[in-house]
């Protein structure tokens, strides 16, 4: 087993074996469990992917430095090709229209550690992925108050977090101005109704429906409009897949790479959890399923190693970026089971049984499947 922790949110523990001490009491709804503890890597467990909505409590945390110091009056800068350069607070933002929206939140390397063969970085399974409900205003409105030049063609962004080193770069991502505006992009600042806590960007993070969580900058600082893409490791080398699929275990050379974008359709099965025991009778396959670039069509689950598929029932509005719940029920005697599931979505996009490998680990969607026992 894969060196882990887990930490206790509900009581602040703040060891390795208070968490496992707790965890032992039955309180998974207050766990998550934590690749690093410095900086929180932490990751939801998969028995929360029933639902629409994701607690706050159990929400996954990714953070390449920490978080910085909380501070409710931290400003945001926007700056750059822009006619009116605006610095704006908490208050200033709510002077906008407020707007809610539904979405999943997923980091690039969610699944990384299923990638064959094995590459670096957090090693992530299932759980760097959640949905909230996320209220702000729109990014586009605040540029369009300062003004967007004609000749600026990105955003390039900053969060107030600081690397622990000044050898190490700062986390600068940035995208095209046409995403920037986009009405589904958010400045966010609650989350499922609540204010965002400092672990999910406080006092504000942008929200980009559908794209990786790599672009959704928490603890917002910066955004500056330029006409050339933006600089800095974190865009010119981290988080980009190569233009064209290659075999496993290949490198890949930076000037054939792209930057990650979207992510591909996708389901887990949040229960039976995997090596679960049941009584015979009526069981049920219940998981999520998103894509970034569509709604979902249809979830079907195998119960023969993927011989032959039955279509579950979805749960929830539908969507893009945003996950609806499906479910699949059957009855069971005494004996060994898998279940098998997979989605396709509106754009024709089928969840493949193998995921695409990269470099980075990057975008895993195969076939996920569990297995549980049905006893007498």
């Amino acid at each position: 087993m894969r060196r882990r922790e887990f930490l206790g949110l509900g009581l602040g523990l703040a060891t390795s074996a208070a968490a496992l001490a707790w965890s032992r009491l039955g309180r998974a709804a207050d766990v998550l469990w934590a690749h690093t503890m410095r900086p929180q890597n932490w990751a939801t467990p998969t028995e929360y992917f029933d639902r629409l909505i994701t607690p706050a409590p159990v929400f996954f945390v990714r953070s390449h430095f920490g978080p910085p110091s909380l501070k409710p009056d931290r400003t945001l800068r926007v700056s750059g090709l822009v006619d009116t350069p605006l610095t704006l607070d908490a208050a200033g933002l709510k002077a906008f229209e407020e707007v809610t929206i539904t979405s999943v939140l997923q980091c690039a390397g969610n699944g990384r550690a299923l990638h064959e063969p094995r590459v670096a970085g957090v090693q992530w399974e299932h759980g760097a992925m959640g949905q909230a409900a996320w209220t702000g205003v729109r990014l586009a409105d605040v540029l369009k108050k300062a003004g967007v030049q004609a000749d600026a063609r990105f955003v390039q962004l900053e969060g107030a977090d600081r690397p622990p080193k000044p050898t190490v770069p700062r986390y600068v991502r940035g995208f095209p101005v046409e995403r920037a505006l986009d009405p589904t992009t958010l400045i966010a600042y609650r989350m499922n109704g609540a204010p965002l806590a400092l672990e999910h960007g406080a006092p504000f993070r942008l929200v980009v429906p559908g794209w990786t969580g790599n672009h959704w900058i928490k603890w917002l600082a910066k955004i500056e409009l330029r006409k050339d893409e933006p600089e800095g490791f974190y865009y010119a080398t981290g988080y980009r897949l190569p233009k064209q699929p290659v075999q496993p275990g290949a490198a890949v050379a930076p000037a054939d790479t792209r930057p990650v974008t979207t992510y591909p359709v996708k389901s887990i099965i949040g229960r039976p959890a995997d090596g679960a025991s049941a009584k015979a009778g009526r069981q049920e396959v219940v998981g999520v399923a998103f894509s970034g670039e569509a709604a979902i069509a249809r979830v079907e689950v195998s119960l023969d190693g993927g011989k032959t598929w039955s279509e579950a029932k979805l749960d929830g509005e539908s969507g893009a970026a945003r996950w609806q719940v499906f479910r699949h029920a059957f009855d069971a005697a005494p004996g060994r089971y898998r279940a098998i599931a997979r989605a396709t979505d509106q754009a024709g996009q089928t969840q493949p049984e193998h995921a695409v490998w990269n470099p980075s680990g990057y975008l895993w969607n195969a076939w996920h499947a569990v297995s549980w026992t049905v006893i007498a």
